[in-house]
């Protein structure tokens, strides 16, 4: 027994020398490190499409990498760098008509330092930003005039000078694209205007000066009653002329700023979406570690040149037992190690979120609903308020505009009166609240008459949310999801009246404002012995768009009872999710981050100054690897990308416009919490792209009597930071942190 144990002591101690001596000269990686080790090589390839686009150049990762040129079908070229298949870097895009832009671009657009050349010598040399003249830049118009200064979103903006061909000249101050603020025009002639300008034309304080040193001063207004000024001959003893200031404005109709060549279709709206080329900087593993992601590069070699890449998930799966060469050479080792998931990643839907098909919102409200009259009452008493004729209005309304004091109710008898037509409803009355101020509200929000009544008062009926919201309000869909209308109480009706002129001058001041918009407000009150008051604000749907929006969030900044108690099972597209059911951060473009950042100090200031609180951001994204899961994605050849350009034009989804808060393409980052009541997560490093649409509102609440005291009872239960009902300035500076958090600059 002693000598077997003596020999099974020395076997285990030369066991343990080999060991040591084994892993002194020798380490086992993880899998994961093992695959963060192996080089991607850069190839040089010609790939023909099915469409009958045709790249030529350098190939990484199943994408464009390097120097490359890549033909459209349709006769378009690009030349340059190529970054993981979009065009980065230094590169010249042209068109089939003939002009061409070389300069700088970003994963897409003309962004940075670049010259455009249009067919018909229009030249812009400057800066640029997400396909728009960004930042000083010089133009030259195909009639010869030419502009040389600051630009903004594609429009002139800030201080410039325009040179007509024909002499005239204008220096100073430009905004959205006209002559606005302090600026001089020089004639030809040598006559000159310094003062103030607003949309073109002179309106405030300035001097028209004559070449002969005679001038005129004053108040100058495109409205003959509102202008006022003195005439100051050169010579004192010369008698004053008979010289109208309206002269001036009509000579300036001949100075109109030239629109110039509209440019086809920009290099972003020709995005590719490379199977593999997804954007992944870093993926976190399962084990929490960031790891860089394994791409293996798919080139089959047929006969020649001849290749073909991944299409959808199902060619990828069932190439992983595959090998393919390049000269001999096998390419894909390691594609095993890409796991489903790992797909899932790179098709660009987190994998924790189940996209389900969108479902149509509400109920429609049609005969026998509980409902049905009040809804006929509310599109009679708005066709008969809308389609009133009304004499052309200003944007400057008189105080008088503003006036609710009024109690004018107008009888809808069933069989009809002098006013009203005969309807099949109840006997009702009418209220419309300051018509005239939500007629220029419409008008401002470019709102056409005809289009609004057709769509609240036309043969298609409305159509009710299946619950009131927390106030106890009901919503009403319109059946082009166009506007919504909210069943509001008196208290609410009395801020928004009592905020009305200052909301009517921050709308009118910000074009890009993030606030709810209103269109009407009005009141139906039913006859009979219960004499209900029923009170309606119409305003805008945030979430109106042709491309289905996959999660909503409605954000406030604040921990308590923020969270949607659902499984993800049971969320739907029309859920509305809460802060800490928040796992991202949006990442926006620096050209829309700073714009973002500057609306939200402005909008938050505004409510604050009205005293209103418990507002949110309700935030809608769609997930742009959504489409090859829907079947809208071509499998066998590489897609375009559904982004439209940010200055209007259309994009394949239908939208027409991309501007602040609507259909704006963005990157959002996945996050992890730390703990159940964490607001913002920590980054992940897991990029999806995406579609945003987002907007401020429930904006009518303000701190009354009944908010203070749900804040000082909370207080005595939880943590007061953590509550909604806190005072305005706190609840405004808590918001606009907690936001410019969530949303950050993707530099």
């Amino acid at each position: 027994m002693k000598a077997w144990e003596a020999t099974v002591r020395k076997s285990q101690a030369v066991a343990r020398k080999r060991a040591k001596s084994i892993f002194a000269t020798m380490s086992v990686a993880h899998a994961d490190d093992a695959e963060m080790n192996v080089p991607a090589e850069v190839v040089d390839i010609e790939k023909s499409f099915s469409g009958g686009d045709v790249y030529k150049g350098q190939w990484l990762d199943n994408c464009p990498h390097g120097q490359g040129s890549y033909i459209w079908s349709d006769g378009s070229l690009y030349i340059g760098e190529w970054v993981k298949g979009q065009m980065t870097g230094r590169g010249k895009f042209t068109w089939v008509g003939g002009a061409s832009y070389e300069g700088q671009f970003k994963d897409g657009f003309m962004d940075g330092e670049g010259i455009y050349s249009g067919s018909s010598n229009d030249i812009y040399i400057g800066r640029w930003a997400m396909n728009l003249k960004h930042g000083t830049g010089t133009r030259h118009y195909p009639n010869g005039d030419s502009y040389d200064g600051d630009w903004c979103h594609g429009v002139q903006d800030g201080e410039g000078r325009y040179a007509w061909h024909f002499g005239n000249q204008y220096t100073g101050e430009w905004k959205n694209g006209e002559m606005s603020g302090n600026g001089t025009m020089t004639w030809k002639n040598g006559n000159e205007y310094k003062g103030c300008w607003e949309a073109g034309l002179p309106n405030g304080n300035g001097t028209f000066k004559w070449e002969d040193g005679s001038s005129y001063e004053g108040v100058w207004n495109s409205d003959p009653d509102e202008q006022n000024g003195t005439y100051h001959p050169a010579d004192d003893d010369a008698d004053n002329i008979d010289w109208d200031p309206q002269d001036v404005m009509a000579e300036l109709g001949e100075c109109q700023v030239c629109q110039g060549e509209t440019i086809p279709i920009y290099p972003s709206q020709k995005m590719l979406f490379w199977p593999t080329g997804q954007d992944s900087k870093s993926i976190k593993g399962r084990g929490g570690k960031s790891r860089s992601r394994r791409k293996s590069i798919d080139v089959r070699f047929n006969s020649g040149s001849e290749m073909t890449s991944w299409g959808s998930e199902t060619d990828a799966t069932s190439e992983v037992s595959n090998r393919n060469s390049v000269e001999g050479r096998e390419v894909n080792e390691g594609l095993g190690n890409l796991q489903i998931d790992d797909w899932d990643q790179c098709s660009g839907i987190p994998r924790n979120i189940k996209i389900k098909p969108p479902k149509r919102q509400g109920q429609t409200i049609s005969k026998g609903h509980k409902n049905y009259e009040l809804m006929l009452n509310l599109q009679l008493g708005i066709r008969h308020s809308v389609g009133r004729p009304a004499p052309a209005t200003s944007l400057d309304l008189k105080p008088t505009a503003f006036d609710t004091k009024e109690k004018i109710w107008t009888r809808f008898p069933p069989e009809g009166s002098k006013n009203t037509p005969p309807h099949q409803s109840c006997d009702f009355k009418w209220k419309d609240y300051c018509p005239l101020v939500f007629r220029t509200l419409r008008k401002l929000f470019k709102v056409d008459a005809a289009d609004y009544m057709l769509s609240i008062c036309g043969n298609d009926a409305l159509r009710e949310l299946s619950s009131p919201g927390k106030s106890g309000s009901f919503f009403y869909l319109t059946h082009d999801d166009k506007y919504m209308i909210k069943t509001i109480k008196k208290a609410e009706v009395k801020v928004l009246k009592r905020m009305l002129p200052a909301y009517y001058s921050h709308v009118r001041a910000c074009e890009n404002t993030l606030v709810t918009t209103f269109f009407g407000l009005h009141c139906v009150k039913l006859t009979g012995s219960a004499q209900r008051k029923v009170r309606f604000v119409i305003m805008g749907n945030l979430c109106c768009t042709e491309i289905p929006i996959h999660r909503r969030y409605d954000l406030k900044g604040s921990s308590l009872g923020r969270i949607t108690d659902k499984p993800e099972s049971e969320i739907e597209a029309t859920t509305t999710l809460k802060d800490l059911d928040l796992s991202f951060i949006f990442r926006l473009r620096n050209l829309w981050f700073e714009d973002f950042c500057r609306q939200v100090e402005k909008d938050c200031d505004f409510l604050e100054q009205e005293r209103i609180m418990d507002y949110s951001l309700l935030v809608g994204v769609h997930f742009l690897g959504s489409r090859s899961r829907e079947g809208t994605q071509d499998s066998e050849s590489v897609g375009t990308s559904p982004l439209s350009t940010p200055d209007g034009d259309h994009c394949s989804s239908g939208e027409t416009t991309i501007k602040l808060g609507v259909h704006m393409p963005a990157r959002i980052e996945q996050t992890s919490r730390s703990f159940e009541t964490q607001l913002i997560g920590e980054p992940t490093g897991e990029f999806y792209n995406v579609i945003l649409y987002f907007g401020i509102i429930d904006i009518l609440q303000d701190y009354d009597i009944s908010k203070k005291l749900e804040h000082a009872y909370k207080s005595f239960q939880y943590d007061p930071t953590s509550i909604s009902a806190v005072d305005p300035r706190q609840y405004s500076k808590r918001f606009r942190d907690f936001i410019l958090q969530v949303f950050v600059d993707d530099k």
